[in-house]
């Protein structure tokens, strides 16, 4: 085969071939330029991704790791129909359910979403000044969303973080990010399968070959499990308890379903007796607290027999052969993973540190936007 140089071509041809040559040539050094650019920026910069949970949040900066982890409440002081943040992090969590009238410890986020704006705007503000150090420019942030975010909850956590100082705001879904940070072949033809069992909410999601086909939040997590602690003490023993010591009662004694020979194991539970007014004390078993998280993980079965019922059949039998992995503070749950086993049939895979692969994975996605750009969404 003769090949023609450019001399034998037309003049109309040649120049047409020199403007596309030149057009190429001049796309292909703003990319490099733009790309250089992002470099040097990150550089001078703190860019990072944060979860922004409801019960925590948790800070990953690209070639630091995770920097901060503190949990997700914020004291605010009423003077003079003014409200002052006066605490945020740790130390507003110590002061649940022990301020005086004027002051008042919430939790901004709410099943995955925000639910007091200023309060939220203040907290994500204060945890980028503590990431960020003194630089020329601006951070590019990246937060994960509920799978089932609305665009009006979407918009607020972007806003948020624009308002925290945020150069570049970028959003990703917490299922999708879960599934990153836990090392699951998402760009490969086959299905994988992600159960994130969050403070506020389940994500659920199922990827193949670089894409999300099927995503979906339910409002049943760590919060809904300690209120269910909370209701099995009050109606069966006469005693009430606050949500952080149903919390710490999870997270210290807390079982999805009760060993076969395993030893009963005594929990103390102090609180306040309903009908005296009077501070008293009562001791459980592995097996009540087995009984009263029932409900909350059957709401979470209910969640992944609908995902997969809802897929196609191929998808269904990939899943069923690699399994489902388990992430978030809920993968932490004793024996979650065999209790998910008995109520579906299908293998479930507990991730390496399942707390913190939402924020790896979102870190590197910030990392690669080049390439995991398609799994962003739009606030």
């Amino acid at each position: 085969m003769h090949l023609r140089s450019k001399g034998d071509l037309g003049p109309a041809t040649a120049v047409a071939l020199s403007v596309a040559s030149f057009e190429w040539l001049a796309e292909r050094e703003a990319r490099v330029g733009r790309r250089m650019f992002s470099r040097v920026m990150g550089l001078v910069s703190s860019d990072m991704a944060i979860d922004l949970g409801t019960a925590n949040t948790i800070v990953f900066v690209p070639g630091k790791g995770i920097v901060l982890e503190e949990p997700s409440v914020v004291a605010i002081a009423n003077r003079d129909g003014a409200r002052e943040v006066i605490a945020i992090g740790r130390e507003a969590k110590l002061m649940l359910g022990r301020t005086p009238s004027h002051i008042e410890a919430i939790q901004p986020m709410r099943d995955g979403v925000i639910a007091d704006f200023v309060a939220a705007e203040e907290m994500i503000k204060h945890f980028v000044r503590r990431v960020r150090r003194r630089t020329l420019a601006s951070p590019r942030i990246m937060i994960c969303v509920p799978a089932s975010a609305t665009p009006v909850e979407r918009r607020a956590v972007h806003e948020a973080a624009i308002a925290a100082g945020g150069r570049r705001v970028y959003l990703i879904e917490e299922p999708v990010a879960a599934a990153i940070g836990a090392g699951l072949p998402v760009s490969e033809p086959r299905g994988s399968m992600i159960v994130d069992i969050g403070g506020g909410t389940t994500d659920i999601a199922i990827m193949s070959f670089g894409g999300v086909l099927y995503s979906r939040s339910i409002r049943t997590a760590g919060r809904t499990m300690d209120e269910a602690i909370v209701n099995y003490v009050r109606y069966n023993h006469r005693i009430l308890i606050g949500a952080t010591i149903a919390e710490a009662i999870k997270k210290e004694s807390g079982t999805a379903i009760t060993k076969a020979n395993g030893s009963p194991v005594a929990i103390h539970i102090r609180g306040r007796d309903m009908q005296r007014g009077l501070p008293a004390e009562i001791t459980l078993r592995s097996h009540d607290i087995a009984n009263a998280l029932s409900l909350p993980i059957q709401q979470i079965v209910g969640g992944i027999q609908q995902a997969m019922a809802e897929v196609p059949p191929e998808l269904a039998a990939d899943v069923c052969e690699s399994g489902i992995y388990l992430t978030g503070g809920g993968a932490l749950l004793d024996r979650i993973d065999v209790r998910l086993f008995e109520e579906t049939g299908v293998r479930f895979k507990i991730a390496d540190d399942p707390l913190r692969c939402v924020v790896r994975g979102t870190g590197i996605a910030l990392e690669n936007l080049d390439t995991m750009g398609d799994f962003l969404i739009k606030p």
